[in-house]
């Protein structure tokens, strides 16, 4: 008797609920409420699914989105003005693996000395130099055409020490 009393107030409650869930005023049948209960339940997951597609059309918007900005580059800036002796380097470019080091690689093959250098790779690689030809004539042209070539180039180094590594 016990067991049936709690049965009728769990299925009382539970019709509550559904009467509450589906909006449906308490003069109406239980199979009524039922059907409700069914149609609201299945506008749920109508909504479910499509939150879910706008999720997954976002994702493929953030990798395509991802993808494009890996791709641009930002051009290399390179500027270089002559002075009385010598000339004065501006480079302003992505940071990247060794930059620096390409640079001064390119102004020891071109001979030439850099007597004050301010380096910065915060966000983006900034350098700014003031460089004197050990003995010879140089024009603005070459020196651009040649920090550019040195920033695009891969370090050969690099690739030595790669190749010696396979070796042992």
């Amino acid at each position: 008797m016990a067991s049936m009393l709690q049965k009728r107030i769990a299925m009382r409650r539970k019709i509550h609920i559904l009467r509450a869930q589906t909006k449906c005023s308490k003069s109406v049948k239980r199979s009524f409420i039922n059907t409700a209960a069914l149609l609201y339940i299945y506008k749920l997951i109508l909504k479910l699914e499509a939150i879910k597609r706008e999720y997954l059309n976002l994702l493929a918007t953030k990798k395509e989105y991802l993808k494009l900005m890996k791709n641009m580059q930002v051009p290399e800036d390179v500027e270089v003005q002559k002075l009385r002796e010598g000339f004065l380097v501006k480079v302003n470019c992505e940071k990247g693996e060794d930059r620096l080091v390409r640079i001064l690689e390119a102004f020891d093959e071109m001979g030439l000395n850099v007597q004050q250098a301010r380096v910065s790779s915060n966000k983006r690689f900034e350098m700014e130099a003031i460089v004197v030809a050990q003995d010879q004539a140089l024009d603005v042209k070459e020196v651009t055409e040649a920090l550019l070539g040195a920033l695009k180039r891969k370090l050969e180094m690099r690739h030595y020490t790669q190749e010696a590594w396979k070796i042992l």
